[in-house]
């Protein structure tokens, strides 16, 4: 393990002495998720994000973007699924740590697109949920990552759209739960 940490480690520093211009960012912004599934009402529902960022660009046209971001997913169980859990609330409130590792691909100096996979670790599971639904929701969530980006420097004006992959269901296969959000936000270059 340690190997294989020290040659990532060995990579990444190779790849940012290589990279053309790098950045280091903060981003804030509004999170509009849902979760789709059965159980789950239609509609998005306003949560937050907030962390930072890694800008790597190779040449004016392509770069990397990793970033770790911290953002809760709201959402709001279907009325009719309370008899299937009942004494679950309404709205269920779920904090990830997500790991999203973007191409940026640099349309000129105004606009950027991103694209790209998202790891998420759920940090908490409601914890109604995990009384009354044996920890309902899985710990990690893969998703697909596609947006855009507005740079007036320092500033960063960004839209993006996540949509889950796998199935976030930790109770049983009779109800498939993705996950689906909106995010737009501020970034701003620290460095």
């Amino acid at each position: 393990m340690k190997k294989i940490i020290l040659v990532l480690l060995i990579a990444t520093s190779a790849t940012i002495l290589n990279a053309q211009t790098v950045h280091v960012g903060v981003k804030a912004g509004a999170n509009l998720g849902k979760i789709d599934g059965q159980s789950f009402k239609d509609g998005y529902d306003l949560g937050y994000q907030l962390g930072g960022y890694v800008s790597i660009d190779f040449n004016k046209s392509i770069g990397i973007q990793p970033e770790v971001l911290f953002g809760q997913t709201n959402t709001t169980i279907d009325s009719g699924s309370k008899v299937i859990y009942q004494d679950i609330p309404n709205h269920a409130h779920l904090d990830y740590l997500s790991i999203p590792v973007l191409l940026r691909i640099n349309t000129g100096k105004l606009l950027t697109f991103n694209v790209g996979p998202q790891y998420s670790i759920l940090m908490n599971k409601d914890l109604t949920l995990v009384q009354n639904g044996k920890n309902a929701f899985k710990n990690g969530d893969f998703a697909a990552v596609l947006g855009a980006q507005l740079n007036l420097n320092p500033l960063k004006i960004y839209a993006r759209y996540n949509i889950g992959l796998n199935n976030i269901n930790d109770i049983g296969q009779q109800d498939k739960w993705t996950s689906r959000q909106w995010q737009i936000g501020l970034g701003l270059n620290i460095l």
